[in-house]
């Protein structure tokens, strides 16, 4: 029985015994395979590579976020977004040092000034109105009964997984974050701990065929309750004492029936796992002055002893940093990060809660790729962050709010990089239906894929052409005059 063939056998047996959502819960965090075959890796002797992904959950409203700020093109997009335009005057000035497709000025939110520093110091890049594609269309072609479309659009669940996943199927919950595990994970010299990290629970990206992601949280390590960790003592109690000796003597037992032996070794490079990351951070705390940059963007005072709590993503950025400072100890050579950021499902009370998403947003990267800039990590060129989010929201609004949408931009980080520009052509902006980028409702077509936003990503990360062809099946079909940029390069990322 093949690889693949023997992990749909275990998945679909789990599937008709369990019958329990908590126990396949648990389960997706079990990897019954082993590690990939070692696969050639372009960019050979760098030592290090990472790509952060930061998932905007609900559909961020992109349209508050770059925004016209040319008397024109402001003018539209005022008429149009009418209660919730944010002021002209108060927008942050962005300058690119390359046009524009189709011309104009733009800025951003005004709470976005890191975000601003970091574009204008050329470690950060906008692309413009990606979105999940079968096959690049127009507004005729949209309309028209039979046009190849992403399934179930403009719903959360089943565009969240499209967006990270190189299929066109919803059903295929495979990411290509998982699939450049499946090729990369032989670079590591650590085969025990996987490569792909999640700070933000389970989720489609990290899934691979072979690889399955390792769960933490901004606090650490997760731990496995039913057990000590360390194997001794096994908690407190005459009943936590006897179910923590019966279940380590299990664990030591043979097993013949191929899941129980899958089972036991995962449970026990669980362990080992669990002890090797507890030691590795614990030799660089979040109290050590080089994380420092996280609470000084947020203005919150910095007491080695007694450390305020900070936002939610900075928190889960914070341990991603702290992970790869101590990479050499993990033994890590390429990883990738999946974080986290919820609330972007604004229908109504937008004016509002909309600046505070994108300001933790923000400040959140600035101060994580400050930290990255510092000599003790001095990951700047080799870490690159991007945004993702199921899609973006209607240009009009339905009061106080907007619904969901479609095309969307995109931010990207890092020194690898090509930054200070804006790659795709910006949508028109205005209500009406004669407008030739507005499916209806204000709903945006994009005309960048997701494809090729993260084939370029992946390009950077060192995937072979042969490699990437495997990975993102539908980029044979993104060219074409209907696409701002053709082919699966939209050139954001620097070559290595």
């Amino acid at each position: 029985m093949s690889l693949k063939s023997r992990r749909e056998f275990l998945i679909k047996s789990l599937q008709a015994t369990a019958g329990s959502a908590a126990f396949l819960s648990m389960m997706g965090k079990l990897e019954l395979a082993q590690a990939a075959a070692p696969r050639r890796l372009d960019g050979a002797g760098l030592d290090y590579r990472a790509l952060v992904c930061i998932y905007l959950y609900g559909g961020n409203d992109c349209f508050n976020m770059v925004i016209p700020r040319d008397a024109t093109n402001y003018a539209t997009y005022s008429a149009t977004r009418s209660s919730l335009a944010v002021p002209q005057a108060q927008l942050l000035a962005i300058n690119p040092t390359v046009a524009p497709l189709g011309g104009g000025q733009f800025g951003l939110h005004p709470q976005m000034t890191g975000v601003q520093s970091m574009f204008e110091a050329g470690r950060a890049a906008i692309v413009a109105n990606v979105g999940p594609l079968v096959r690049p269309i127009n507004k005729a072609m949209y309309e028209q009964p039979g046009t190849l479309l992403p399934p179930q659009l403009f719903s959360h669940s089943d565009q969240s997984v499209f967006w990270q996943s190189p299929h066109s199927q919803a059903t295929d919950r495979i990411g290509w974050g998982g699939r450049l595990a499946d090729i990369f994970s032989a670079s590591n010299t650590n085969q025990v701990l996987s490569m792909n990290v999640s700070l933000d629970g389970d989720n489609v990206f990290q899934a691979g065929e072979t690889v399955s992601p390792y769960f933490m949280s901004s606090y650490g390590v997760e731990h496995i309750d039913v057990i000590n960790v360390n194997g001794s003592g096994c908690g407190d109690g005459e009943w936590n004492t006897a179910r923590c000796t019966s279940f380590n003597a299990l664990l030591n037992r043979s097993y013949a029936h191929p899941f129980e032996s899958a089972y036991v070794g995962k449970m026990q490079s669980t362990l080992q796992t669990t002890e090797q990351v507890e030691a590795a951070l614990a030799a660089v705390p979040e109290n050590d002055p080089v994380f420092r940059p996280f609470w000084d963007v947020f203005g919150l005072a910095w007491d080695p002893d007694n450390l305020p709590e900070l936002p939610r993503l900075a928190a889960q950025l914070l341990m991603i940093a702290r992970v790869m400072r101590a990479r050499d100890a993990l033994e890590m050579s390429r990883q990738l990060f999946f974080a986290g950021i919820g609330g972007f499902d604004t229908h109504d009370n937008q004016n509002a809660d909309h600046p505070v998403l994108l300001g933790e947003l923000s400040q959140s990267i600035k101060a994580f790729y400050d930290v990255l800039g510092n000599p003790a990590l001095n990951l700047v060129n080799q870490v690159t962050t991007f945004t993702a989010s199921e899609f973006g929201r209607t240009l009009t609004n339905n009061g106080d709010g907007t619904d969901h949408g479609w095309g969307g931009h995109h931010l990207v980080f890092g020194g690898g990089v090509n930054g200070r520009q804006i790659y795709g052509r910006m949508p028109n902006l205005s209500a009406g239906e004669t407008n030739p980028d507005n499916a209806g409702w204000g709903q945006i077509i994009p005309t960048l894929s997701v494809d090729q936003y993260a084939a370029t990503l992946a390009k950077w990360y060192g995937l072979s052409d042969l490699d990437r062809e495997t990975i993102f099946p539908n980029l044979q079909y993104m060219t074409g005059s209907l696409l701002s940029i053709q082919g699966p390069n939209l050139g954001f990322m620097q070559a290595i």
